[in-house]
């Protein structure tokens, strides 16, 4: 199944990764098998790039896009606003 493998920092947030928690405990009661964790993210990562047209799916990309730009954006105005200080001492 996994032949071409790759490894992958993901970053979720607590209350992300306690719903994909949830979802691979009740996968392991009903299919009487062990779901890990690991392949619920992968199942769920999957079915997210076939559904690539689904308009949810782009609404939540764009809000991740557009907060990581405005985190970036405070850390960089930060990062200037001590250089300013440091360079007017």
């Amino acid at each position: 199944m996994l032949e071409n493998k790759t490894r992958l920092l993901l970053i979720l947030s607590q209350n992300s990764l306690d719903q994909a928690r949830v979802i691979a405990g009740r996968a392991t009661t009903a299919f009487k098998l062990p779901v890990s964790l690991q392949i619920v993210l992968r199942a769920l990562i999957w079915v997210g790039l076939k559904r690539e047209s689904h308009s949810v799916l782009f609404a939540n990309i764009e809000s991740q896009a557009k907060a990581v730009r405005e985190k970036r954006s405070r850390t960089r105005r930060a990062g200037e606003g001590r250089q300013l200080a440091s360079r007017s001492r």
